[in-house]
């Protein structure tokens, strides 16, 4: 069995991350402004709304961080692809190719059965990154298809 191979997308980890980040501390400083009368003057924001604020920008947060979830694993024996929701693990023989086309946001694998399965960890925002990691697997699928 080769060595493990592990890919998973740096640009998209990035921007969830700051995004993430962004959103609890709006949400933090807008629940800090939420004391007194409403505007129309018929209800008192309370601490309990202030707590609210916050705990529903960290849920948008954490549903934002599901971007960096995406990883790719790869070795002599098979394949495994782990997507925003859901995951494969996939031996070479049923992978029939290892593409990424042209305009393409990520790679997939093509299956014997026809299936397509995406592959998130290997973004075209990632340029040289995403051609090095379809290098490799092309390469392990070329060496362990048959």
């Amino acid at each position: 069995m080769s060595e493990v191979v592990r890919f998973r997308p740096r640009k998209a980890r990035v921007v969830a991350w700051i995004a993430a980040v962004a959103v609890v501390g709006i949400c933090t400083v807008v629940s800090f402004g939420l004391h007194g009368t409403t505007d129309s003057g018929h209800g008192v924001f309370q601490t309990g709304d202030q707590v609210a604020m916050i705990i529903l920008g960290v849920l948008i947060g954490l549903g934002i961080l599901m971007f960096t979830r995406p990883r790719v694993e790869a070795d002599g024996s098979g394949i495994r692809v782990r997507n925003l929701f859901g995951g494969y693990e996939l031996p070479w023989q049923v992978v029939r190719a290892v593409r990424f086309g042209r305009g393409a946001p990520w790679a997939t694998l093509e299956l014997q059965d026809d299936d397509v399965v995406s592959v998130m960890a290997v973004q075209a925002a990632d340029k040289e990154y995403a051609v090095e990691a379809i290098r490799v697997l092309r390469a392990l699928h070329a060496e362990h298809s048959s």
